[in-house]
């Protein structure tokens, strides 16, 4: 088998899933490729780079994509993509870290970051204002994550219970949207 960059992601990705971020070095992912760890930088410049590049794979599936049309309003297409985004993080170990170091490198190449933006844009936010607003969006569904993820990892009793996510994304994008656009 030939060493590509998508075979460095997805060996990535298959090495977070399983056994989390502290396990995803580049010594790691070359020893899983059977390569020198050398040959990897000939397809990633160096581990954030990769990080962004496994968040993109694990996002920019068609699973996570919003049809804004299939909504009466932006605030029910927002709420959606939200929950989407936290369901599909909430099982991958250490996905919020990932996610913030991709969100800081590349937030226009993950396709459900950049859809944020433009249904707070189409809810009639200004560009400024949307970019702040995903973040703040961001923010909440990452944090939930590592809460939930905590919660279990550390074996907490009460880790099934509600975690109060979806009570403070509707407040959040209510806060976040023109008054004329609260439903």
């Amino acid at each position: 088998m030939a060493l590509t960059q998508s075979a460095v992601v997805s060996t990535a990705v298959d090495i977070l899933q399983r056994f989390g971020l502290a396990d995803l070095s580049m010594r790691r992912l070359a020893k899983e490729l059977e390569v020198q760890v050398g040959a990897l930088y000939w397809h990633v410049k160096n581990k954030q780079e990769l990080l962004a590049q496994v968040a993109a794979q694990l996002l920019n599936a068609p699973h996570l994509e919003v049809d804004p049309h299939d909504f009466p309003d932006p605030r029910q297409a927002l709420l959606q993509l939200s929950r989407k985004l936290y369901l599909t993080l909430l099982p991958i170990q250490d996905s919020p870290e990932v996610m913030e170091v991709a969100s800081a490198l590349q937030t226009t190449e993950l396709r459900p970051l950049s859809q944020l933006h433009d249904l707070l844009r189409s809810a009639g936010l200004e560009a400024q204002e949307a970019d702040f607003g995903r973040q703040l969006l961001l923010n909440h569904i990452l944090g939930s994550v590592a809460y939930r993820q905590n919660l279990v990892q550390l074996d907490v009793d009460g880790s099934d219970q509600p975690d109060g996510f979806e009570w403070a994304l509707q407040r959040a994008v209510d806060g976040l949207l023109p008054r004329h656009d609260r439903k």
